[in-house]
């Protein structure tokens, strides 16, 4: 099976040390990504770290298909104890910087300790430097990547670097990278703000030789050639779908269409797009450059999600506010998807939705921490009770675009995802809508049949984040080519995704996740005998607990020894 090659890279910026170790039996059994971070934070993360203290860790990691030049390869992951969710979290972002965390030549960095004093922290083939950088104290994304890029002669796609939010702890605080990439859900941002480091720096010449099938160069040349709505609209292509559905989060949840989606749709997008966007060495090129010259706004995006969190569920049908709020959270940090669905709990409190001005600086004050930003900044789990609204979480995030009460396959997957009401766990709302041929189609309502499908989706979806392979592949991809790319019969592939999800839920179950969090604000029929069908399918315990002998079995002796801890 081929894997990600290269030691571990410990960074204890507490002590301004640092060390390598091998972790081939690692890279082996789990391939790269995710699941070689979710691995390494099993075995080296207290059960109980506090994710803002100094013995929670953030693991960068990568994958195999960062050393080839095939489309759909441009993103890494990032692993630690999220402040949002109290669980362990992976979260991935695109960008430029997947090659050049590759060139370091490390299978995996970990970020330790806590600094007294605000660090950029300068990874490299030949080391690691420590530099303090008082004056970055408060600064945003672009005035952090220009320090770098002028101190340092390193560009943006170098760089992971937090904003305000990040450095006051916002519980979905962002970790940015190529200025306006993100490793957005979770808060991870808040766990490099807690470490203060404010920037992590990759440079090097030692990129590892992987053996890639030349099957690579054939999705690379159908990914240049495809003619794709995604090519012109991203993600927000699929808003009209949605909301014809009545499928389209609006008004904080309450509704499920929004009379003002013309004005944010995908249509709407590709006339502010004003170039192509990519990732690295992707010919896909879904991303949305996008700028309107009048309000002055020039940003990425945005997406479906975020036009969803920032336009039908703040009650804004205007697609140049949803991209000033796009920008404003770019700019210092922070997970659109979360901020924009958190400004909408208040503008649902204060009867107050549409207001863009009050949107822009409620935006403000939660980077800062500043009045009622404070109370926000703890995202909407912990603040519902006193905004008086309901609480649309699960496990403590906030949900995506994606509708359960309409996508039933969906709900249950935002239900029992280790991550929370995320979309992207499972993706399984490609199938309901349908994204996909009518062969692997569902029907949007009910749940016969949709558990055993959903721990199929589940393990693939990790075995993308362990490859690392972009999500949005999918009618590139199939079981011949997993196997090409990554030398192994593809059971076995989907086996490590299984690992990994199990490795997640096994730490978040000694931290007391279980059953009792595989909930959801809203009743699906069906739901409770789908969710035992899940966890019987998965060989897990009916309390939504994975067995011990399931972790020690086959995860190697560190997995053994931190469950005996």
């Amino acid at each position: 099976m081929i894997h990600s090659e290269g030691p571990l890279l410990v960074v204890d910026v507490g002590e301004r040390e640092t060390h390598t170790e091998d972790i081939d039996d690692v890279l082996e059994s789990f391939v790269g990504g995710r699941g070689v971070g979710t691995k390494l934070a099993h075995d080296r993360v207290p059960f109980d770290a506090d994710p803002l203290g100094p013995d929670n860790r953030l693991f960068f990691t990568t994958g195999p298909m960062q050393v080839s030049t095939m489309s759909f390869t441009g993103r890494m992951n990032a692993t630690g104890v999220s402040p949002l969710t109290e669980g362990l979290l992976s979260s991935n972002a695109g960008g430029f910087m997947s090659r050049h965390f590759a060139d370091t030549g490390y299978g995996a960095v970990e970020i330790a300790g806590e600094s007294g004093d605000l660090l950029a922290v300068h990874v490299t083939d030949d080391g690691v430097e420590f530099e303090e950088v008082p004056d970055l104290d408060g600064a945003t994304v672009p005035e952090t990547c220009e320090y770098v890029e002028e101190s340092r002669g390193l560009d943006a796609e170098h760089v992971a670097c937090i904003g305000p939010a990040g450095e006051n702890e916002v519980r979905f605080a962002s970790v940015m990278t190529t200025e306006e990439r993100a490793f957005g859900r979770g808060g991870l941002g808040a766990v490099l703000g807690a470490k203060k480091v404010k920037a992590v720096t990759f440079e090097g010449d030692s990129r590892p030789e992987v053996d890639i099938d030349p099957i690579q160069t054939d999705v690379h040349r159908e990914a240049a050639t495809a003619d794709h709505v995604m090519k012109e609209q991203g993600t927000v292509a699929v808003m009209d779908l949605a909301n014809e559905m009545d499928g389209l989060p609006s008004y904080y949840f309450s509704e499920q269409s929004f009379e003002g989606a013309e004005g944010i749709n995908g249509s709407a997008v590709a006339e502010k797009k004003y170039k192509k966007g990519t990732c690295s060495a992707c010919a896909f090129a879904c991303k949305l450059p996008t700028r309107d010259e009048e309000a002055g706004v020039e940003t990425e995006g945005p997406e479906f999600e975020t036009a969803m969190a920032f336009g039908s569920n703040s009650g804004i049908d205007d697609i140049v506010d949803v991209m000033k709020s796009n920008e404003r959270c770019d700019r210092y940090g922070m997970d659109t998807i979360s901020a924009g669905n958190t400004v909408a709990a208040y503008l649902a409190s204060e009867d107050a939705f549409g207001d863009e001005e009050l949107i822009l600086d409620l935006l403000d004050k939660i980077a800062h921490r500043e009045g009622v930003g404070d109370l926000l900044a703890e995202g909407i789990d912990r603040v519902h009770d006193e905004l008086g609204v309901e609480n649309w979480t699960v496990k403590g995030m906030d949900f995506a675009a994606h509708e359960g009460r309409i996508l039933h396959g969906q709900g249950l997957s935002y239900a029992v995802a280790n991550r929370g009401a995320d979309h992207m766990y499972a993706t399984f709302y490609s199938v309901e809508y349908p994204l996909v041929g009518k062969d692997e189609a569902m029907e949007p309502r009910g749940l016969e049949g949709k558990p055993e499908r959903l721990v199929e989706r589940e393990n693939l979806m990790a075995l993308n984040d362990c490859g690392v392979v972009c999500k949005f592949s999918r009618d590139f991809m199939s079981p011949e080519r997993y196997e090409a790319l990554l030398d192994a019969d593809f059971e076995d592939l989907l086996a490590v995704g299984e690992r990994t999800v199990e490795l997640e839920r096994h730490f978040n179950n000694r931290r007391g996740i279980d059953r009792g969090a595989d909930r959801l604000p809203y009743d699906l029929p069906g739901f409770e005998d789908a969710l035992s069908e899940y966890y019987a399918v998965r060989g897990w315990n009916d309390d939504g607990t994975v067995p011990d002998e399931k972790v020690s079995g086959g995860f190697g002796d560190q997995g053994a020894a931190s469950a005996d801890d």
